[in-house]
């Protein structure tokens, strides 16, 4: 649906330190987010997701700070995630500097929140995060779940997909837990499954492994590419998966 394929580093923030780790577990340090978020703007990062894991009232003061600080610094867009539960969370994020917010599990527990942040911010700030793994259990193939993959939910993944679209969301961070931490490349099945019925933007998320997995994201269906830990440690650099997707004949910015 892009002009050009986006590629957005993903920093998981704990009590105001990036972590690394595999769906949240086993975290450990992997830098100063603001100086993480600064070499990324610098590398060439279309925009950045900070994701809130420990997603507490004590961190969230943290979270706003963090926004603020990053905001003067780097001018890309920037998405936050993380314990968005109500509509004043919204409006604290943005006014901090942040310019999407992304919502998982409290669109789940409550969907007509997805609607009141769309109507009153407009849905480009509504990103819908999801988890997502195969399940015999759904019609698709394909189970939404919540906490990184540890909880299923009853929701048939394009199910729910169709439903989040038509509350307001402007864009899906689509996350597969089968592939993610295994770095063996994205679930390209699950991404064209949602391509095909999908009206808005596609972040493809879980299991870059080499710059060569980001044009089969794209080839898939995805308009933008999230990852996280390549990045961090420096196996891949931005510029390197860039320059992958133009050889495989995509624009990027």
């Amino acid at each position: 649906m892009s002009l050009s394929v986006r590629v957005i580093p993903c920093l998981d923030v704990a009590d105001g330190r990036v972590v690394k780790g595999v769906n949240f577990q086993n975290l450990k340090d992997a830098g100063n987010p603001i100086e993480l978020a600064d070499k990324y703007y610098k590398d060439g990062a279309d925009e950045l997701t900070f994701l809130d894991v420990n997603a507490t009232v004590d961190n969230r003061s943290t979270m706003y700070d963090l926004v603020t600080a990053c905001a003067e610094k780097v001018f890309i867009p920037l998405t936050v995630g993380g314990g968005i539960r109500e509509v004043d969370d919204v409006s604290r994020l943005l006014s901090a500097g942040a310019d999407k917010v992304s919502v998982g599990s409290a669109g789940i527990s409550d969907p007509d929140l997805l609607s009141r942040i769309s109507n009153r911010f407009g849905n480009q700030v509504l990103v819908i995060s999801l988890d997502i793994k195969r399940s015999e259990k759904t019609q698709s193939g394909f189970l939404v779940t919540t906490h990184g993959g540890r909880n299923e939910t009853d929701l048939d993944a394009l199910q729910w997909v169709t439903k989040v679209i038509e509350l307001g969301a402007g864009e899906l961070l689509v996350n597969s837990i089968d592939a993610d931490g295994t770095r063996e490349g994205f679930d390209e099945e699950m991404l064209t499954a949602i391509r095909d019925i999908s009206t808005v933007p596609i972040i493809a998320s879980g299991g870059a492994g080499k710059a060569s997995d980001f044009p089969v994201a794209a080839a898939a269906g995805a308009d933008a590419i999230l990852a996280a830990s390549i990045f961090h440690e420096g196996s891949v650099s931005i510029a390197k998966a860039k320059a992958e997707l133009k050889l495989a004949g995509y624009e990027t910015r």
